[in-house]
């Protein structure tokens, strides 16, 4: 049953959406709406089971609670799961019947892009639909708002290389990416920039031979990637990366990526300390996307204003770290300490 699901942790609300005429199986989880609307992406993917897809909605949408909260939007937390295969060619009818679903919340929960769906997806499910944001149609043409998490990644690496590597550039950086899409290959453009040494990973040969060219990375076996001898090991595909089995093969001095849930389960957090792994909290160092997209619900968007917020990122990260340093715990609990903290203050506020 959902309320013995070992991933719920309080929800306010789950909801499963079916529609017969095209295929549709989703599942919506508003995690909370404490400090605001719930916001979170909308993920296509082919899960096995139903039970997979719960528990990654589940996680992910808890997930985007505490990233909200840290990054301090005025924003609760939410996530949605269709459970379908991204390359389906009725993925716009699929689409169009989810967001009815979304819809009928009437603005209690807003979506937007992440894996399988792009910003011209999600200007299909604004066909039906008014709460949806990261469209492609809100920005010039080209431009991906998945830059905006790749940003943050950028702006946490550089911090916990200060804080771990008491460097001031990446240039050498040896760095390990996990995951070429948008952001995993937007990321990897702004390390090459900066100097650092790639090595990269993912199952699209394709995109791995783009970056062996673009950027002269080494290419790897994604199933090894993790134990490479690198720096940084940067996670940007899917969760669940950091886990019994990788963990005591790492053999960077910092684990700081893009991914959702990198930690298979909130234990990792000490093992990955007791090894002498730094991590960087996944929801805080990829809240770039949130702070640059999200703007369009409680705002006025400013391209300008979301950038300098991301760059913010990098006090938030270096005195997470520092923290889990002088109080000798993970830094995993003390991102999430700092999440729970305000929003019980914002709720105290309400009340």
């Amino acid at each position: 049953m959902l309320f013995n699901h070992p991933e719920f942790d309080e929800h306010e609300q789950v909801l499963y959406c079916y529609d017969p005429s095209v295929g549709l199986r989703a599942i919506i989880a508003l995690h909370s709406t404490a400090m605001g609307v719930a916001a979170g992406g909308c993920r296509m993917y082919p899960y096995v089971s139903e039970e997979d897809a719960l528990t990654d909605v589940l996680r992910l949408s808890k997930g985007m609670t505490y990233k909200n909260s840290v990054a301090g939007l005025p924003l609760g937390g939410g996530k949605c799961a269709i459970i379908a295969d991204p390359n389906d060619p009725k993925k716009p009818e699929l689409l169009r019947a989810f967001s009815s679903h979304v819809q009928s919340l009437n603005g209690r929960y807003w979506t937007a892009i992440d894996i399988g769906i792009s910003p011209a997806d999600a200007d299909i499910l604004a066909e039906r639909c008014d709460y949806i944001f990261a469209r492609a149609s809100q920005y010039e043409e080209g431009f991906n708002p998945s830059g905006f998490t790749a940003l943050g990644g950028l702006v946490g690496i550089k911090a916990a290389t200060g804080v771990v590597l008491d460097r001031s550039d990446l240039k050498g950086l040896r760095v390990a990416v996990q995951g070429l899409g948008a952001t995993g290959y937007a990321l990897s453009k702004h390390l090459h920039d900066a100097g650092a040494v790639l090595t990269v990973a993912d199952v699209r040969c394709d995109v791995v031979n783009m970056a062996v060219v673009e950027f002269g990375a080494s290419a790897v076996n994604p199933d090894h990637i993790h134990a490479v001898d690198v720096d940084v090991f940067a996670p940007c595909a899917m969760g669940s990366v950091l886990n019994d089995r990788t963990i005591p093969e790492i053999r960077a001095k910092i684990v700081c990526g893009l991914a959702n849930n990198q930690l298979a389960d909130d234990r990792h957090g000490g093992m990955l300390k007791k090894a002498g792994v730094v991590y960087v909290p996944d929801y805080v160092v990829n809240a770039g996307g949130m702070i640059g997209a999200s703007t369009v619900i409680f705002s006025e968007p400013s391209r300008e204003a979301s950038v300098k917020q991301i760059e913010g990122l990098y006090d938030t990260i270096q005195q997470i770290l520092e923290r889990a340093q002088s109080e000798g715990r993970p830094s995993s609990d003390i991102a999430n300490d700092l999440a729970v903290s305000r929003i019980k203050a914002e709720s105290s506020v309400e009340l």
